[in-house]
């Protein structure tokens, strides 16, 4: 239990020292007109209260990330808290202040846009690319996921759930920021925080072990190695690509400069408290790693588990709350992903979205995919994700050190949790089955070896770079 305190409270300073820090070397400007009121157009530009924001923020980021990675990054022991607090606070926070806040500095611009400023146009044809193919990805598989869900738990066809779902995600994706997504995600964020915070406290009540071995560094069952794994396993909850895709979306809503620590590092540390009370429920539930692990199962099924322990620590009306709340974020995850694919596309072809028509077209093109990729399997396909997304966070810090390096300001900030995360993908790439599939030392090392050459193009580039908005 002291653990799970002294990390907790690691998270809560941390906001309070690193993310001041952070702001101190972003630079705000409280006195400048945000996109929100400078380009306000009733749709996606639009000023909206700071709390709106944050709950819609932390909600937009969250998805099953913080919950199902934080589960199965638990089968690592103990060892997983030191990722979740300190890549919450050195490279999660400041990733996604920095996409937040450049993306505010640039117009309230997507990803792939700002990519375009700083890698080329190139670059950002490929990168966009790349980009949407995930966005819809995501889109159907959280369309997918909570319809199976729903049918399981209400006894409707699947069909039938997965097309209410997609057509809500419709409506999400065309309306007003301020419709739907205004007004339900601060309810959908309260109900996860709510059934987590109750979990946490049965936890407490019924006098559970929290970390029932704490001498062994490495306890997955498997003997899967620590590194690069489980930095890929546990995502969001530490650091998070799809953040990247999330954060301009608020951007667009803020009224002030000052408003971006709460919201954009704020939500990602709170995002890591939840990633923490979720390991520590695995852990502790299940008596240590080797019970975790048997209650996967084969297929690595955390929804189970969830399940599993929510009942267990809750009952059957606790099962339905966490349940819901689990269905909840699997659709906001998907919802918002092929809203940020429109907004991607609109942005690349300059398709201004105040006329209904023009955000019709995108979103039916996007919808026709996504629901095709829908009635496919992409289980195969989803294997490949947690690099991929990892990937994306890596390219968002190089660029977050690429903009502060042109400022002039500490640009090690972002530049050292990128080679860190370069590290990691690039380990990932040699030791994985799904990749070259070499042993760990030569993995290693490949990894190195293109994190060097990477930080060497980083800085031959700036060396020659100038800044163009």
């Amino acid at each position: 239990m002291g653990l799970f305190l002294l990390s907790l409270c690691l998270l809560i300073l941390g906001y309070f020292t690193y993310g001041v820090l952070v702001e101190k070397v972003f630079v705000i400007k409280p006195e400048h007109k945000t996109p929100a009121i400078t380009y306000a157009d009733g749709v996606d530009y639009m000023p909206l209260s700071p709390v709106r924001v944050f709950l819609i923020q932390f909600l937009n980021i969250a998805g099953l990330g913080p919950v199902f990675g934080a589960i199965l990054g638990a089968l690592y022991g103990p060892v997983c808290l030191l990722w979740i607090v300190f890549g919450s606070i050195f490279a999660g926070g400041v990733h996604d202040y920095l996409s937040g806040m450049i993306s505010m500095s640039y117009r309230g611009r997507t990803l792939s846009d700002f990519v375009e400023v700083f890698l080329g146009h190139k670059f950002c044809i490929a990168f966009l690319s790349l980009l949407v193919i995930l966005l819809l990805i995501v889109g159907s598989i959280f369309a997918k996921t909570p319809a199976m869900m729903l049918s399981n738990l209400i006894g409707m066809d699947f069909m039938w759930w997965l097309l209410l779902i997609f057509g809500y995600y419709f409506l999400a994706t065309i309306l007003p920021i301020d419709k739907i997504v205004g007004h339900l995600y601060p309810f959908f964020a309260a109900t996860l925080l709510i059934a987590t915070v109750l979990l946490l406290g049965a936890l407490f009540v019924g006098g559970y072990d929290f970390y029932p071995d704490l001498h062994t560094f490495n306890q997955n069952p498997n003997g899967k190695p620590i590194f690069p794994l489980m930095f890929i396993t546990i995502a969001c909850g530490a650091l998070s690509g799809f953040h990247a895709t999330q954060s301009p979306m608020m951007a667009r809503c803020l009224t002030n400069e000052k408003y971006g620590r709460p919201i954009f590092y704020g939500a990602m540390i709170l995002e890591g408290v939840v990633a923490l009370i979720w390991a520590t429920l695995s852990i502790a539930y299940f008596h240590g790693t080797t019970g975790l692990n048997e209650a996967l199962g084969s297929t690595g099924n955390a929804g189970k588990v969830v399940s599993v322990i929510s009942e267990g620590l809750l009952g059957s009306w606790g099962k339905i709350l966490t349940v819901t709340a689990i269905v909840l974020l699997a659709i906001t995850s998907g919802d918002t992903a092929l809203r940020s694919a429109r907004l991607s596309l609109a942005d690349f072809f300059k398709i201004r979205q105040q006329k209904l028509s023009n955000r019709l077209i995108l979103s039916v093109i996007i919808f026709a995919s996504a629901m095709g990729l829908a009635l496919i399997d992409l289980n195969k396909i989803w294997l490949y994700f947690g690099w991929t997304n990892q990937m994306l966070a890596t390219i968002m810090l190089w660029i977050g050190a690429l903009y502060l390096k042109h400022k002039h300001h500490f640009y090690q900030m972002a530049m050292v949790p990128a080679m860190f995360m370069t590290a990691v993908c690039g380990t990932y790439f040699g030791y994985s089955d799904l990749m070259l599939r070499q042993d760990l030392t030569t993995s290693v090392w490949i990894g190195l070896g293109i994190t060097c050459v990477v930080t060497i193009i980083f800085f031959i580039y700036t060396s020659k770079y100038h800044h163009h908005s």
